[in-house]
């Protein structure tokens, strides 16, 4: 477990993506199987714990921790891991008094309630176990990054000031299993190390925590977790807290860890992409594959998923300066989900029929009316619609379709499932990836011919002759002939005709250019403490709306927002929370709100809903701050009934007018 959680350590410190690649690559040549296995699944988030929850970590801490420290700490540190691997006290640490308050005041500072609480390491997590044998000297240090003029201090390192927190701290190649960054001697005072009478306390592998967690009753658990944390050290208690939250947000992306995995064998990291969805985790044979002691793993899946190829947002500035129109062709973005269908025959001749999610997941039981239609062998790509007499139908009704556990006939009748696709990766036995996409398109359309199958249709490509044209459809859908569907329509795709189908996200290939969002002016309401580097900053913001209320004028909340302004603008939003504070809920606090008072934020959203969180009964989708309107009175903000009308369509959508709306 050491081992892994330096890795994971040094991740989250290095900045560059090469030495991202060298420091997995290190670590999967010089660690055994299963180890590495289940570290590779980590990192590509392929581990599920049915009974390991963040809630079991909470109710430990508090056991050991006086609650309302614990709940200070995490309001400030802002990551639940990073608080409980810096708070968890040593084994030896006397329990909490029987009685609240038992002891308070008795004992030096640091100490609560008879408890004493371990001083933060002022280094951070830095001085961790190697990786690997020759890790060290393979990757330089990072030099210090400096931080450009108005951005924000990192603050998730509790008590490092920012000169002290080093980017690629070192690592040392064989220290014993309790050394490490924020060890006891860092902050924890002199403690009895092992003897004859103290033997030192057993630290777990990877391989014993995954398997464990995947094992351990939910009775069990708990005590496991906390034989596990009083073993380690702050940085193992760290990564082993990540690996139970499913939280490993260390600057490793699924695709680098696999990219590392084709590197360490000498191939391209697409061969490993072609394979993954049919291997199962810890991965020997893969990893026997890419040291050349086995054959290449085989899925044996006759419809496998196959990764896909992603765009880059498109501003209006680069069109003219970096494009010609003439290379390119578009089509409509739709507002849906996206799918991949898969259809083959397996070795007994038997047909097999898939329906992906973008991630692999194999979403097949959730639209056994689509599977029904691939009636084909192959692999197409596309948009998951309902579609009702001819119309497609907005995002809030394909809602009543998503994340079903029961899929009755009556759901299927009421909100019938649609493909409509826009690219074909295979087809038979034939790999088409990698022909350029105006080709691809053709064997597309004859492929749709073919199917015949009103459920699965083909998305239309957009005429233009240059970008002022691919302009104006993209603000004017119905006009372009997208016709009574141009409210389901996000924006247009726009595609290289030239273009390979690439997984990932590879650059000059696909672009992708929404439309303009719904705005409203709302009032802000709330502040809520961010999390990481914002644990320290009111980051979060509800706003809401007028409406009439029994008195009068009264504000209803319908949404919150997190994101949209540059860190200059969070500074000065923080430093409003903080001035206008009119009362206090743990994190969050309550702002002064009314129609001479108040800060009104231009949001922008892509849709609304109706929703049973909100006082006024609407929720936004997607919603971020597109403009801070210091200069707007509150009393000018918008009022409920614009976002009732916006809602009205895509009601009469999901209850038609020839049945009642239920209650």
């Amino acid at each position: 477990m050491n081992r892994f959680a330096a890795l994971l350590d040094r991740l989250s410190y290095e900045p560059r993506r090469n030495a991202k690649l060298r420091l997995l690559v290190d670590y999967f040549r010089h660690t055994p199987d299963p180890e590495r296995g289940w570290a590779l699944a980590a990192m590509t988030d392929a581990l599920m714990f049915k009974e390991a929850k963040p809630n079991v970590i909470r109710g430990l801490v508090e056991e050991r921790i006086d609650p309302a420290l614990f709940r200070m700490s995490y309001h400030y540190v802002g990551d639940l891991a990073e608080t409980v691997a810096l708070i968890w006290p040593r084994p030896d640490t006397p329990p909490l008094p029987a009685e609240r308050g038992e002891g308070r005041g008795e004992g030096p500072v640091g100490e609560a309630g008879g408890l004493r609480t371990s001083p933060l390491p002022l280094a951070g997590r830095g001085q961790g176990v190697g990786v690997g044998a020759g890790l060290i000297s393979e990757v330089p240090p990072a030099p210090t990054p400096t931080r450009p003029s108005g951005t924000l201090p990192a603050r998730g390192r509790v008590g490092v000031p920012d000169a002290q927190r080093p980017t690629d701290p070192p690592l040392a190649p064989a220290l014993s299993p309790q050394a490490g960054r924020g060890s006891d001697a860092a902050g924890r005072g002199s403690a009895p190390g092992p003897g004859h009478n103290r033997p030192p306390p057993h630290v777990p592998s990877l391989t014993e925590v995954v398997e464990t967690l995947a094992t351990a009753s939910k009775s069990d658990l708990p005590a496991r977790i906390a034989e596990w944390l009083d073993a380690l050290d702050e940085t193992g208690r760290w990564a082993l807290l990540k690996l139970i939250t499913r939280e490993l947000r260390v600057g490793a992306s699924a695709r680098l860890a696999k990219t590392a995995v084709a590197q360490l064998g000498g191939f391209e990291p697409d061969e490993v992409e072609l394979i993954w969805h049919g291997l199962e985790a810890p991965y020997e044979e893969l990893f026997a594959w890419a040291e050349g002691r086995g054959p290449k793993p085989q899925s044996g899946n006759p419809a496998p998923f196959r990764p896909p190829m992603l765009s880059h947002p498109l501003e209006d500035e680069d069109f003219a300066a970096k494009f010609d129109a003439g290379d390119f062709l578009a089509e409509w973005k739709w507002d849906g989900i996206r799918l991949q269908a898969a259809a083959g025959r397996a070795e007994d001749g038997r047909v097999v029929r898939k329906i992906y999610s973008r991630t692999g997941e194999d979403v097949s039981k959730a639209f056994p009316d689509l599977v029904e239609a691939l009636d084909f062998e192959g692999a197409i790509d596309g948009e998951l619609l309902i579609v009702r007499e001819g119309l497609v139908q907005s995002f809030n009704v394909l809602q009543q379709r998503l994340n079903r556990k029961a899929v009755t006939q009556k759901l299927v009748a009421e909100f019938p499932a649609h493909l409509r696709v826009y690219d074909i990766l295979a087809e038979g036995e034939e790999d088409l990836r990698a022909l350029p996409f105006a080709e691809r398109r053709r064997r597309l359309e004859a492929l749709v011919a073919r199917i015949g199958d009103p459920r699965i249709d083909l998305s239309p490509l957009v005429p233009f002759g240059s970008w002022d044209d691919l302009a104006s459809a993209r603000a004017n859908p119905a006009a372009a002939g997208a016709g009574p569907d141009a409210d389901a329509i996000e924006g247009v795709m726009v595609k290289r005709a030239a273009s390979p189908y690439l997984p990932g996200r590879p650059k000059g290939h696909w672009y992708k250019w929404k439309r303009e969002p719904y705005l409203v002016d709302a009032v802000m309401m709330y502040g809520q403490r961010g999390h990481g580097k914002r644990s320290s900053y009111y980051s979060d913001y509800t706003f809401g709306v007028w409406r009439e209320g029994p008195g009068g004028d009264e504000l209803v909340p319908v949404g919150k927002a997190y994101h949209g302004f540059t860190d200059e603008e969070l500074l000065r939003l923080d430093r409003y929370v903080r001035n206008h504070t009119v009362a206090r809920f743990g994190p969050v606090r309550e702002v002064e709100y009314g129609k001479t008072k108040g800060l009104v934020l231009e949001v922008a959203f892509e849709g609304l809903q109706r929703s049973t969180r909100h006082k006024s009964g609407v929720a936004m989708r997607f919603p971020r701050i597109h403009r801070i309107r210091w200069d707007k009175p509150p009393a000018e903000a918008d009022r409920l009934e614009t976002l009732e009308k916006i809602l009205e369509r895509g009601e009469r959508e999901v209850y038609p007018l020839d049945r009642e709306e239920p209650r």
